[in-house]
Parts: structure tokens; sequence; C-alpha cells
């Protein structure tokens, strides 16, 4: 049995310098905050601490934290919030970028998100037939099936379109149930034969663009806060930063048997917190 510590908001204040804390499961889901997370996360401000919300958001950071201030967390409680949506375009709009300006772009998304296409001055395809490149950036599972997904994708597939997949999550949080998330979608692409580029969590990409914009040198000062062992905790392992598991979020209804499986098999946190409060 893999025995992890159990730990306070404020004995991590008292250890860490620099927080990264994932948005949906930690601080939030699709309902709202969290009960406690927005003075929780002031908390860890006003105590001096440097507060970088890392999500895998297929959207801006500048969007998502304005959202954030909507649900009740004020603005001054976070330096940055930083996306792999921002990582994506940090990459795709370089100089050595594989992706051609005015290239047709097929999203697949929530809410018809385009915003990644647009941000790179790319033309949006209404289908992957007339494609040049396939983003994936959301998921609507809770309401288009995996099948219906697959038939999107089929064309790509046998094309042998690029595709970036802006948001790996595999579940995600919907009216307090899990959801096949962005991920899942992207993993089915590559089932037919697809080739993805990952960009977020757990991919190291989006560590380093946080670790850099938090002038964070000593990464024995930096925690990662999350609820996803297979993004968050894995994620932060690979990049040798410690790591706290929230008890909330995706695995909230997990028993301790099948975190205990999920220690051996994914990863293993630094310490267990059984909500940010």
């Amino acid at each position: 049995m893999i025995t992890v510590p159990r730990i306070t908001l404020d004995a991590l204040i008292e250890l860490y310098d620099v927080f990264f804390i994932d948005q949906f499961g930690v601080l939030r889901d699709d309902r709202g905050a969290y009960d406690g997370s927005t003075s929780a996360l002031q908390r860890v401000k006003d105590a001096g601490k440097t507060v970088v919300i890392l999500s895998n958001s297929g959207r801006s950071g500048e969007y998502n934290a304005k959202r954030l201030v909507k649900l009740g967390f004020s603005a001054s409680s976070f330096d940055h919030f930083v996306t792999s949506g921002d990582v994506a375009f940090s990459i795709l709009s370089a100089a050595d970028s594989p992706i051609k300006s005015g290239a047709l772009c097929f999203t697949i998304s929530s809410g018809d998100d385009t915003n990644l296409a647009e941000r790179l001055g790319l033309k949006v395809a209404k289908t992957a037939l007339e494609a040049d490149l396939l983003v994936i950036s959301g998921s609507e599972a809770e309401r288009i099936s995996m099948d219906d997904y697959r038939q999107l994708l089929q064309p790509a597939a046998q094309r042998q379109l690029p595709c970036f997949c802006t948001n790996p999550d595999i579940h995600k949080l919907v009216g307090g149930s899990i959801a096949p998330g962005a991920g899942s979608i992207a993993k089915l692409y590559e089932s037919l034969g697809g080739d993805v580029r990952w960009l977020g969590k757990p991919y190291r990409e989006i560590y380093d663009f946080a670790l850099t914009l938090a002038s964070a040198a000593d990464r024995r000062q930096v925690v990662c806060i999350g609820d996803s062992l297979e993004h968050d905790i894995l994620g932060a392992q690979g990049v040798g930063l410690a790591s706290v598991l929230v008890q909330t979020g995706v695995l909230s209804s997990s028993t301790e048997a099948e975190r205990q499986d999920l220690f051996l098999s994914v990863a293993t946190p630094t310490y267990l917190l059984s909500a940010f409060r």
C-alpha cells in the first residue's frame, strides 16, 4: 500500500513559494466555485505567494480569468492564468510553426469555440473534408455521443490531417457527473490512425511556460495542486515538481482501493488535500 501524507493549506503555504493550481475540480466545477475556494485562493496570495492558475482549457488565459472573476474570485488572488490554449498559440504561432497562416482549420470544441484558429489567423473549415488541420479543444460528450465524434473524425483520419489537442483532459465535470473530455476525443482520433500533437498537462511545454512566467528558478519552491492523477500529478512528477491531489473533482467518488491502483499505475502525489479551502 502506498501511503501519501495528508496536508493542510496552511502547511503548504509554509512550505512553498509558487503555487500552480488547477481550475476545474480544485477551485470550481461547471456550476460554480467550490465552497471556500475563493477565500482560500486569496489566502495563498495574501501570504505573498506567486499564484498561477494552470488549466487544460483550449480557450485563452484571459478568457478564463474573466470567467473566474465572474464566479466570485478576486482578480487580485492570482498572478497569472495559463491555459493549454495559450501554450498551443505560443508554439503554433512561432516562426518554425508546422502550420501556415490562412490554412483551413476544423475545430472540435465546446460552445462552437474557434478561438485558437482565430488567434492564429486560420480560416474556419465547416467539415473535416475541406480542412488542412484539426484542433480538438473541447468536448460536448454530454450531448454528442462518442460514435458521432467517430463519424466526424473519420474523414480527417483517412486524410491523415495533423491534429492538435489543446485540452488533454480525458474527463470533464458536467452537472456533478463525469463525461468524456477533449482528450478522449483525441485518443479516439489516434485509434482511427490519426496523429495527435498533445499540448497541455501532463506535457512539459505548459510547465516550462508557467515556470518562465512565474520566474520560478528553484523548482523545490513550486507545488502543483490538482484533482487529476493523469494530468496534474503525472505532469508535476514529470518535471520534478511537488504535487497535491485534492479529493474533489474527477476522483471525488473514487474508493481508496481505486486510488491505490491509480497511484501504482499512473502517478503518486506528494500530498493529499481533502479540498482547496
